[in-house]
């Protein structure tokens, strides 16, 4: 996997010894619920979590997101399988975290916009989606500001860890609106 790198951020692949950092922000309630799952509750189950990003299959690609400024991995974002089509060739689906000490800075936006690049130019997808939950509004910022089309709400479209059932905003780019929105 390849290390990408923008003005502010190293997005790189993970390491072991990433494991205090990743805790650090996967244990913040206000984290993973925005991206549907439940906040960790140990440095074991955190361990576990990033062993198996580690040994990815199926194409996906997981980066940390680690500010030059502070050196430390602050969050994740990655390109994996989009489940919701699984019949489209060369299609995958960007998803990210990010620490809450780091958001308001415009990094995800800056990240997002670099894997953009990188999986039409590099990989040669044709088409990336993304998702966030109706009451995600700084996921759903990201999104536009990177171009995404709108696609609908699927409504009633997971059920997350705690049981709860909520609807999601579906998003897409393909490689020919990447063209005239980025280039």
């Amino acid at each position: 996997m390849d290390t990408i790198e923008t003005p502010r951020l190293l997005l790189r692949p993970w390491k072991l010894e990433d494991l205090g950092d990743f805790n650090h922000y996967c244990q913040s309630p206000e984290v993973g619920p925005n991206a549907g799952w439940k906040p960790h509750e140990s440095l074991e189950e955190s361990q576990k979590i990033l062993e198996g990003w580690l040994k990815a299959v199926d194409g996906e690609i997981n980066w940390a997101i680690v500010p030059k400024e502070t050196g430390r991995a602050s969050g994740s974002i990655s390109l994996m399988q989009d489940g919701r089509r699984p019949g489209v060739s060369n299609c995958r689906e960007l998803g990210y975290v990010l620490s809450k000490e780091e958001w308001g800075k415009g990094y995800m936006t800056e990240a997002a916009k670099a894997v953009l690049r990188y999986g039409f130019e590099q990989l040669n997808l044709e088409m990336v989606s993304i998702n966030h939950y109706s009451y995600n509004n700084r996921s759903r910022r990201v999104i536009e500001k990177c171009g995404f089309t709108y696609e609908g709400t699927l409504r009633q479209g997971v059920c997350l860890y705690d049981g709860r059932v909520e609807d999601i905003c579906c998003y897409s780019m393909t490689a020919a609106e990447y063209k005239e929105k980025i280039l």
